[in-house]
């Protein structure tokens, strides 16, 4: 009688997560369609206007991006319950150098990590015996390429633009890796980490053994505290993006991020440096960028400075790296963002 009921808990759960997806899907593809009649048909506003395109891009983006991010974020919090930060440092340490740069960035796409945990895991790879360059490969890739990154890149602008990110980012990670473990930088850490590790143990934390109901539960949970926390700034970034959809002339935006110019890829990076945000955040202000005529490569270099690099970021890292470390590792990673900036201005 338990068995049975057990089982009818597990098939109703199922049919309700197909039906929830079935309706998700439907409502996701006609997006478009009820965003224009919302705004025109029950908001009275005028076509062509710019109040009216303004809006009509919130009312369509708003839904859009919370039901990816919705989507995106539980596939994390699954993905959360297989990697721990400590089940990571087994994977990286003892590795080959080189391997371990490549091993690091694609841990770093798939790991939920972003740079505000930037101190622990510093302090947890470099006890745990990583080498430097490989602990910079995933601190450079966990927030720049990631699941919401990518899923969002491929919503909005279709899959080539979100594989190009994807190659990129890595080997701007592999790359900015490998270039800080050449250069011997060990002795600009602070002394106290390694001084913290020494009476750290190898075997760390245990990964409990979870079903697959208890993983669906996690994913939830993690929907709830993410989206909880940053919907509103998932808001605020795509009134941004309306404003500039709607209100800034498009030979402005290209003039100052069209390719042409050949100053606004570093403007672009300079200008994402001092800005924090996610990607989430972000995404809706580059897709309004590039809809008034801004270059692919200036916006992806603006939008990879903010998620990638940036103030705050450099603030946590100065409580375990020494000044000279810090700048050198936002050069080599600004360098490799300059690069992917003019290079993709050059072939799309």
């Amino acid at each position: 009688m338990g068995s049975s009921a057990s089982s009818s808990r597990i098939a109703f759960r199922l049919l309700a997560a197909v039906a929830g997806l079935v309706a998700w899907w439907l409502l996701y593809r006609h997006l478009s369609e009820i965003a224009a009649w919302l705004t025109y048909s029950v908001g009275g506003l005028e076509r062509g206007s710019h109040f009216g395109a303004a809006v009509e891009f919130f009312v369509f983006e708003a839904p859009k991006v919370l039901m990816l991010l919705v989507l995106v974020v539980f596939g994390v919090g699954v993905v959360r319950t297989f990697f721990t930060p400590e089940r990571t440092r087994r994977l990286l340490a003892g590795r080959r150098e080189s391997v371990g740069n490549v091993l690091a960035a694609l841990l770093g796409t798939v790991t939920p990590f972003c740079s505000c945990s930037a101190v622990p895991l510093f302090i947890g790879f470099v006890t745990a015996g990583v080498p430097l360059g490989v602990t910079f490969s995933f601190l450079v890739s966990a927030p720049m390429v990631n699941e919401v990154a990518l899923v969002l890149l491929f919503g909005m602008f279709g899959w080539k633009v979100a594989a190009l990110y994807l190659g990129m980012g890595l080997i701007i990670a592999i790359v900015a890796g490998w270039i800080l473990g050449r250069l011997r930088l060990e002795k600009y850490v602070e002394s106290w980490v390694y001084e913290n590790g020494s009476n750290r143990t190898a075997d760390g934390e245990v990964l409990p053994s979870m079903s697959w109901g208890e993983r669906v539960q996690a994913g939830v949970v993690v929907v709830r505290e993410i989206v909880g926390r940053v919907w509103l700034y998932v808001l605020i970034g795509i009134a941004v993006g309306a404003g500039i959809h709607g209100f800034v002339p498009e030979n402005f935006m290209a003039s100052i991020m069209g390719r042409d110019a050949w100053w606004s890829v570093p403007l672009a990076v300079l200008l994402g440096v001092p800005m924090y945000s996610n990607a989430a955040g972000i995404i809706p202000i580059v897709q309004a960028l590039l809809g008034k005529g801004a270059a692919l490569g200036t916006v992806l270099a603006f939008m990879m400075s903010v998620i990638g690099l940036s103030l705050p970021e450099a603030i946590i890292l100065r409580q375990v790296l020494k000044p000279r470390l810090i700048a050198t590792f936002f050069g080599v990673v600004a360098g490799g963002i300059l690069l992917v900036g003019y290079l993709f201005n050059l072939v799309l």
